[in-house]
């Protein structure tokens, strides 16, 4: 386990990760998963006083996914599964030490630097971007 969570927070976990990249797969949703656990794990740039998986979900203006049907509903047993995945330490490149990600419109490739973050990859439709080296050391 990288970060205590109570069951409430692993099955929130789930349904972010279903809610924001359902279309992209387990995979999709387990990176996901990374970028929320970083962000509750990170104690740097916009997520100083994020210290759990629920207020790195809950933080304002972060995660468009908060306000979809799919969030709403519950957890299947294999969302909390992939769920369960991410919060015993498992990383998935370009996600693996990113802060965020966004799903660029089709046809449009992903940017070099987003908000000042560079690039670290892309995954099917969702490019992930990682903080400046030194900038976020618990993450890295």
């Amino acid at each position: 386990m990288i970060i205590n969570y109570t069951t409430k927070e692993l099955e929130l976990l789930a349904r972010i990760m279903r809610a924001e990249a359902l279309a992209e797969g387990d995979l999709g949703m387990l990176m996901v998963g990374n970028v929320v656990t970083n962000r509750a794990i990170a104690n740097c740039l916009t997520f100083k006083n994020i210290n759990s998986i629920y207020d790195a979900i809950y933080q304002p203006n972060q995660f468009v996914g908060t306000s979809s049907s799919l969030f709403q509903a519950s957890p299947t047993q294999l969302e909390k599964n992939l769920a369960e995945r991410v919060l015993r330490g498992e990383y998935y490149y370009p996600a693996t030490h990113a802060l965020w990600f966004y799903a660029p419109a089709k046809g449009e490739n992903c940017k070099s630097t987003w908000y000042d973050q560079r690039l670290a990859g892309k995954y099917r439709n969702h490019c992930f971007y990682i903080p400046a080296s030194g900038t976020c050391n618990e993450i890295f």
